[in-house]
């Protein structure tokens, strides 16, 4: 993407923001929603529960006052320093969805104070934070308020949501933690998973911290996803907002704190995670105020996992908080353009480029959903300090989707841009890949497998969580799209029965009986032997399907079946 275009887009993101932010109703931008919040307001009366030194570390877990609309708090914390520590920069650690506070024990060995709470409220812990009758949308085991009640009213007023309340409860949170004698008030960070990662943009907009980092978390959810308002629907769709959508997104949303942040901001992030869109992400970022540090990584694929992106939390800390010399490069330049013979191409100049360990670039096309796209690794050729790779497509009408990462030397991982860009309007583009009706299998392709072997050498995977169990979404790929009128055909292997299920975008599903033998056995599933179980409704062609996975019913072990072969065939006439 040329810097004109970039500049203009920019300019647009801006001009949204404001419209988001002040739309008709006059909603309440995020300082103004936090313009009368006092976190160090009130004693803490902390109660201790739990109180140790073991091996160098004291812990201890307690109880403090939170004082949020009128109404007390108390809210469940666990803290942990070196024993002795003095002047500690301290880590205020936030848990996700139906979580529990949980100490990062690195953090602490490596010279860091953390405090973790509780904000999901009673989940079957021992101890918890106890919501007061009058704010129980707090407490996760109740029915938490977004944009709407029970009822279906919307709310009127952003105060009236759960996210206010768990926002508040962390600011309370790193009052107590600044409280703590060995910390060091001016070197505080912060980070979050999940749907912590979600509400830690409120934390980064409080001058108290110099440095966040959010797991997933983005925005992008409110109304877009509930919506299907996906950045690349062709053509767009817009659908007007509730009001409490409105509310939410104006002043609650984490996008609309991107123009307030002040602490220097990491988000890692997997490029299926359910979160939300993750090509939406950086517009967050072009709304930041110059000179505030941002970054962001995307695991290609990932599905709510970052493992593959490095060190990149503890670097950021380290460096923004601890005021280290870490190196961390500056963001790389990309942009999709055709190449001589017709084919587009990404081409990606990185920053410091003889620090560079590896650069992997990827290929989706068409899928509109960010969730259901199947990324696939593609080659790139380095010449002089640009990289380029090849991105072939089935039709030069359909977007291609493309960005890349980039791995230093000291385990530092950022993503390129997200680039997207229909070939014909590139220019005189040609298609050139070629429908394949043997869908690619194992680590990479499905989610939660692991390779595996079965007799005569055949190779194929297995699942390695039996709970869970596996998904793909290649389907969506136009490349690997069933043909219209196909049936979906696998190969298994299996030494004693399981009973499992297997399910088509979600919610159309099949048993499937995976019988014994001691060799390899086919299984061709039609799409009306799919159905929602309640209604007995099916597709109407596998060419529909974007996703499929399998998982075990009650008592069997998917993890002993060995797949592989899937594969569209055409059915046989009789």
């Amino acid at each position: 993407m040329n810097g004109i275009l970039k500049s203009t887009l920019v300019g647009v993101l801006l001009t949204v923001t404001s419209l988001v932010t002040h739309a008709a109703g006059n909603f309440l931008t995020p300082p103004e929603l936090w313009d009368d919040y006092d976190p160090d307001k009130g004693e803490f009366k902390e109660e201790i529960v739990k109180e140790e030194t073991k091996d160098g570390i004291y812990y201890k877990e307690s109880y403090i006052s939170a004082y949020v609309l009128d109404h007390e708090i108390r809210v469940f914390c666990k803290y942990s320093v070196k024993e002795g520590a003095m002047n500690a920069p301290g880590l205020l650690d936030v848990h996700g969805w139906h979580g529990a506070p949980r100490i990062p024990k690195d953090y602490v060995n490596e010279g860091w104070a953390v405090l973790a709470h509780d904000y999901a409220g009673e989940l079957n812990n021992q101890h918890y934070t106890k919501y007061p009758e009058e704010l129980s949308h707090g407490n996760m085991k109740r029915q938490p308020v977004w944009t709407k009640y029970r009822d279906g009213t919307s709310i009127a007023d952003p105060k009236e949501a759960s996210d206010y309340i768990w926002s508040a409860i962390q600011r309370r949170a790193l009052s107590f933690l600044l409280t703590q004698k060995e910390v060091d008030a001016t070197r505080i960070g912060a980070k979050g998973f999940s749907y912590g990662g979600t509400i830690m943009w409120n934390l980064g907009m409080d001058s108290r911290v110099k440095a966040i980092v959010a797991y997933f978390g983005i925005g992008w959810n409110t109304y877009y996803r509930g919506s299907r308002v996906w950045k690349y629907n062709t053509p767009y769709i817009n659908p007007e907002k509730t009001q409490g959508e409105a509310v939410f997104l104006a002043s609650l949303a984490p996008q609309a704190h991107s123009p307030y942040i002040t602490a220097a901001t990491l988000w890692l992030n997997g490029s299926n995670d359910h979160h939300g869109g993750h090509e939406r992400g950086p517009d967050s970022f072009a709304m930041f105020k110059p000179g505030i540090p941002w970054d962001y990584a995307v695991q290609a694929r990932g599905h709510h996992n970052t493992e593959k992106l490095g060190d990149d939390c503890k670097l950021w800390l380290e460096k923004h908080v601890l005021d280290k010399d870490i190196f961390w490069p500056e963001r790389p330049h990309s942009e999709l353009k055709l190449g001589s013979d017709g084919v587009t191409e990404i081409h990606i100049t990185p920053a410091s480029p003889e620090r560079i360990k590896e650069l992997q670039a990827y290929i989706c096309l068409k899928t509109p959903n960010n969730i259901e796209r199947n990324w696939r690794d593609v080659e790139s050729v380095r010449k002089g300090d640009t990289w380029i790779a090849k991105l072939p497509v089935v039709n030069v009408n359909d977007y291609v989707f493309s960005y890349a990462n980039i791995r230093y030397t000291n385990d530092c991982v950022i993503s390129s841009d997200f680039e997207a860009a229909i070939p014909t309007e590139l220019g005189n583009a040609i298609a050139t890949e070629k429908k394949s009706n043997l869908i690619p299998e194992g680590v990479g392709q499905w989610s939660l497998v692991a390779p595996a072997e079965g007799p005569q050498g055949i190779k194929g995977f297995r699942s390695i969580n039996n709970r869970l169990g596996i998904s793909t979404t290649q389907f969506s790929d136009a490349k690997y799209s069933a043909p219209h009128g196909a049936e979906l055909s696998f190969m298994f292997y299996c030494t004693q029965p399981q009973q499992v299920v297997l399910a088509a975008n979600k919610w159309f599903a099949v048993d499937v009986d995976i019988t014994a033998a001691d060799t390899w056995q086919t299984k061709t599933l039609k799409i009306d032997e799919l159905k929602i179980r309640h209604d007995g409704r099916s597709l109407g062609d596998w060419s529909e399907v974007k996703k499929i996975e399998i998982k075990s019913q009650e008592g069997s072990d998917l993890s002993k079946v060995v797949f592989a072969r899937f594969k569209w065939t055409t059915p046989v006439s009789k």
